[in-house]
C-alpha cells in the first residue's frame, strides 16, 4: 500500500468516488463521517494526508483543520479541504488555518489526485 489519506467527508456518493479513486492508486483509505470522527481517526490511523470537507456535523472542516495545526506532532499531515464554498473569504480562511490547499466542489478528481500527487511526492 501507499501513503495513508484520510477522506473526511459527510456525503457518501463523494465518499465512494474518493474511496474507490484512490484504492485504485494504492493509497491506503480511511473514512470519518463527522469532524469529531476525523480527529479520532487522525490519532489512531496517522494519515500523511486529510481531504477534510468544510461542512461536517459535529466539528466543522475549520475547526478540524485548527486542532489539527495546533498539535505539534501532527505537524507533517498534509491537509486538502474540500468546500462548495468556494468564496475568497472561505479559501483565505483555510489556507490561513493552515491547510496546505483548498479545493472547491464540484472537482476534477484528476485535479484532485494531481494536488494530492504534488503534497505527497515521496510517499511510499
Amino acid at each position: 500500500m501507499g501513503a495513508k489519506i484520510l477522506i473526511a467527508e459527510d456525503e457518501p456518493n463523494i465518499v465512494a468516488s474518493l474511496e474507490f479513486l484512490l484504492q485504485s492508486k494504492h493509497y491506503e483509505i480511511c473514512v470519518a463521517r463527522n469532524g469529531a470522527e476525523a480527529l479520532e481517526l487522525i490519532e489512531r490511523f496517522r494519515p500523511d494526508l486529510v481531504l477534510l470537507d468544510v461542512m461536517m456535523p459535529l466539528r466543522n472542516g475549520f475547526d478540524v483543520c485548527r486542532t489539527i495545526r495546533g498539535n505539534p506532532e501532527l505537524k507533517g499531515l498534509k491537509i486538502v479541504m474540500l468546500s462548495a464554498r468556494g468564496r475568497d473569504e472561505e479559501q483565505a480562511q483555510g489556507l490561513a488555518l493552515g491547510a496546505d490547499a483548498y479545493v472547491t466542489k464540484p472537482f476534477s478528481t484528476q485535479e484532485l489526485l494531481a494536488k494530492v500527487g504534488e503534497l505527497l511526492p515521496e510517499a511510499p
